[in-house]
């Protein structure tokens, strides 16, 4: 686990690859992007993803010690995006331009008939 007094990113590439990390960190990391209104338990992260409950506590820790994710003190404590974190601000304005761009639009299946 990460000890944020001792946390120190050298640069900004340093926190993206802390943050971003690996492909799991990352689908935590998306989903909660892609639901930017929404805040989810660590069991109902681990319910979207398919990843287990310690992993996502592992990847949760980090995110909030960077900023990107707000741990909302409820019970059981709730998670969201952090939209004021700068680097999320980017992350969001990303998945948002590829959302709407023809190249995602043309690789999604057809809408149910």
């Amino acid at each position: 686990m990460i000890d944020k007094e001792n946390m120190r990113v050298r640069s900004i590439w340093d926190e993206l690859e802390l943050g971003l990390g690996a492909g799991k960190r990352f689908r935590v990391l998306v989903h909660l992007i892609l639901n930017p209104n929404k805040a989810f338990t660590k069991y109902a992260l681990a319910k979207a993803t398919g990843l287990r409950t310690p992993s996502i506590e592992e990847y949760l820790e980090i995110l909030v010690k960077l900023g990107w994710v707000k741990e909302n003190e409820f019970k059981p404590k709730t998670y969201q995006i952090n939209p004021e974190n700068d680097i999320i601000k980017i992350l969001l304005d990303f998945f948002k331009r590829m959302l709407n761009s023809q190249r995602f639009k043309a690789a999604q299946p057809p809408p149910p008939t």
